[in-house]
């Protein structure tokens, strides 16, 4: 089998790497693997770092059985009848990618999403989702330092890695800030973990709401802690899971209580918003940071203020509550949004060898059976006609179609 990792092409670029060079050569040793690598002048890991390893470099997909990227690749660069491994961010029925499923469609392309790359109990099995909490964590903080002034926090993207944005923590001296975490998963765990090793103490929702602290504190929230039934009924997890449609946000008593939101906890399209446009207007709407990690653009989104998604250069928008507008960020009437969309791109040597660790140990063994579960669940499109699970986006593909004509 013959894999090829190909060169980022979405703009803003990303440089993560679905295999680092020491992935490589172990799949190589290990199975029936050639591999060849795109050159690339904004990866993480360098030419150069692949060439010392053996690893082929070439421009030449030919040959290839299987092309792996990371973000969605432009769909004039998909090379038809090929198979391909990336986040292609349709399976929302994201309006900005319809004419990317649409091409991979045409072009007969097998499509294996690695968002939906799942156990048997529907666990993912593969994600950056850890990096993206804690960039986003990070980052949060940022916002806050640089819009209340009360302290300086460098960006992650500056540091090596995490170890040394780690010894930057220990000299960080916050002030009484509180901060709402959404999330128990992947973002959340990595987003929670920064906080703690930040000094930020941890504390329980309810204790949350009804303290009052003298140093920076945090809580984390599930689904329970920000969603009820409608009708009354006691909440539970697998029904609300089921049927989303069927409960409303309680949220407020924690926008109500906290300067910042870290917004980290999967949404389903059906579910509640945390809040609406109209209650961002009142008083006591206490909330001026968010850093939306999971970042669904509104208006089919958890967070009505996610206008649209902020760069790495350009980390930041503001939105007026008042006017319903972006504005400049940092600014008294504004609330600040966080909303980059590729935020384990500012760790991303650490976010590559995870992923690349994960992929080896859950999926490539995968590709040698003759019939995967495992792949079968996470193919998006094959042979120009949707995948078994993902009939549901015809309409989405047909608009796409529709659209492009």
């Amino acid at each position: 089998m013959k894999i090829g990792i190909i060169r980022e092409g979405k703009t803003p670029p990303d440089s993560r790497v679905p295999l680092t060079p020491e992935h490589c050569v172990y799949v190589e040793n290990h199975y029936p693997v050639n591999l060849v690598v795109q050159p690339s002048s904004i990866r993480c890991y360098s030419n150069e770092e692949y060439r010392k390893q053996a690893i082929e470099l070439s421009d030449d997909f030919s040959d290839c059985d299987i092309l792996m990227g990371v973000k969605e690749v432009p769909a004039d660069d998909l090379i038809p009848a090929k198979t391909y491994f990336f986040f292609s961010h349709t399976i929302k029925e994201q309006a900005y990618n319809r004419n990317l499923l649409q091409a991979v469609l045409a072009k007969k392309i097998r499509l294996i999403d690695y968002e939906v790359l799942t156990n048997e109990r529907g666990m993912r099995l593969i994600a950056f989702g850890q990096f993206a909490g804690m960039v986003g964590a990070h980052n949060a903080l940022w916002t806050y330092g640089r819009r209340s002034g009360k302290f300086a926090l460098g960006r992650m993207n500056d540091c090596h890695d995490y170890a040394e944005a780690r010894r930057i923590y220990k000299t960080l001296t916050l002030p009484p800030v509180k901060i709402v975490l959404t999330g128990t998963g992947r973002v959340g765990g990595g987003a929670a973990a920064v906080l703690e090793d930040m000094g930020i103490q941890r504390v329980a929702p309810e204790a949350f709401l009804r303290g009052t602290f003298e140093k920076a504190v945090f809580t984390q929230l599930d689904c329970d802690n920000y969603a009820a039934r409608k009708d009354g009924k006691a909440f539970e997890m697998t029904d609300f899971f089921k049927n989303p449609s069927l409960y409303k946000s309680v949220f407020q008593p924690f926008y109500q209580k906290s300067d910042i939101l870290i917004n980290g906890i999967f949404w389903d399209n059906q579910a509640p918003a945390f809040f609406t446009k109209e209650e961002m207007k009142s008083p006591d709407f206490r909330l001026r940071v968010i850093a939306d990690v999971t970042c669904d653009i509104a208006p089919v989104a958890s967070i009505p203020s996610t206008l649209r998604p902020c760069t790495i250069a350009e980390p930041v928008f503001g939105y007026d509550p008042q006017t319903e507008k972006e504005t400049a960020p940092f600014q008294a009437n504004a609330v600040d949004m966080m909303t980059i969309d590729n935020l384990p791109n500012e760790l991303p040597r650490d976010a590559s060898k995870a992923f690349g660790q994960q992929f080896i140990e859950h999926i490539l063994a995968e590709l040698f059976k003759e019939k995967s579960s495992i792949l079968e669940r996470a193919t998006v499109a094959e042979n120009g006609a949707l995948g078994e699970h993902f009939t549901y986006l015809k309409a989405y593909a047909e608009k796409a179609n529709l659209e492009a004509n």
